[in-house]
């Protein structure tokens, strides 16, 4: 059980990265941006190219430099390349309406999928050992390495640095005021186009973080694999509450912890289906989330 737990810890972790990018969108320009999940698989190939190339001759594999180096080139490219997105795609959509953007966004994701295939191709690939991985507590019950440990506290110091920039900045406080009321943010001031492509490189950020983290804890990647992940954290996102940092991060945790324990159980075929069970419970029961607050549209 307490092994489980850990397990489910550790997955959750990674939801809750790649759902706050769900939910920082949304919060700011109200739609779901589904190629997400798919920077998310650029940031683990950015990983798996980094530690494997170049910088493999400069920082052996596993020491605490290669492994920084590792995140910051991931962060890095998928901040850029999700500001190109909102850029090239997103930003001559803005007055159309929401259902073209989300048929756009959906055009975006196969793309990058594709293209995944086409330039990485379709085989696995191994991810390297960037994170020298030890057991740290190791008993008949139970098992705590080091990879777990890092994938555990990374994500808690990237959400908490996400926290401090959304709540103790001029750009977090730009960032709510938008998601506020967008219209009256302009009025006083405030750059629309500024916040949202810094919204967009944040969250891919966090999504190049959490791929490279995937594909430590899971060291298989191909270029198909942000379509599962990405879905269960955009999950993870309405069940927290879709717009809520802390709903994005506490969704990710439950649905973490929830497909952990059914995987260890005589329904581990369902371990994918559960979480779809889950939004549909969801938008049934408190569409606004566990965090989220109700909004009432004017029609």
């Amino acid at each position: 059980m307490l092994q489980q737990l850990i397990n489910g810890i550790s997955l959750g972790a990674i939801y809750a990265l790649i759902a706050l990018g769900y939910t920082m969108i949304y919060g700011v320009l109200r739609f779901i941006n589904f190629a997400h999940g798919d920077v998310f698989m650029i940031g683990a190939y950015v990983g798996y190219f980094a530690a494997t190339s170049w910088l493999a001759r400069f920082f052996p594999i596993g020491t605490v430099e290669s492994t920084v180096l590792v995140f910051f080139l991931a962060m890095a490219i998928c901040a850029a390349l999700g500001a190109i997105i909102e850029f090239l795609a997103y930003r001559p959509l803005r007055s159309r309406p929401k259902l073209t953007v989300l048929i756009t966004a959906i055009g975006v994701s196969l793309f990058l999928e594709y293209s995944g295939q086409l330039v990485f191709s379709a085989n696995p690939r191994g991810f390297p050992a960037i994170i020298m991985n030890r057991a740290v507590v190791h008993t008949k019950t139970l098992t705590i390495d080091t990879v777990e440990i890092v994938v555990i506290l990374l994500s808690l110091v990237l959400m908490f640095l996400l926290r401090v920039i959304v709540m103790r900045t001029k750009i977090g406080t730009a960032m709510r005021a938008v998601s506020y009321n967008q219209q009256a943010a302009s009025l006083m001031g405030i750059n629309i186009s500024k916040v949202i492509t810094f919204t967009f490189l944040i969250g891919s950020a966090l999504a190049g973080a959490g791929g490279v983290l995937y594909g430590t804890e899971y060291p298989s990647i191909e270029p198909l694999m942000g379509i599962l992940p990405g879905l269960k954290a955009f999950v993870a996102a309405v069940l927290g509450g879709i717009g809520s940092i802390p709903g994005a991060a506490l969704g990710g945790l439950i649905i973490g912890l929830v497909e952990t324990f059914v995987s260890g159980t005589a329904a581990s075929t369902y371990r994918d289906a559960i979480a779809f069970a889950i939004l549909i419970a969801i938008l049934v029961f408190k569409p606004s989330g566990l965090l989220g607050k109700r909004e009432i549209e004017k029609v």
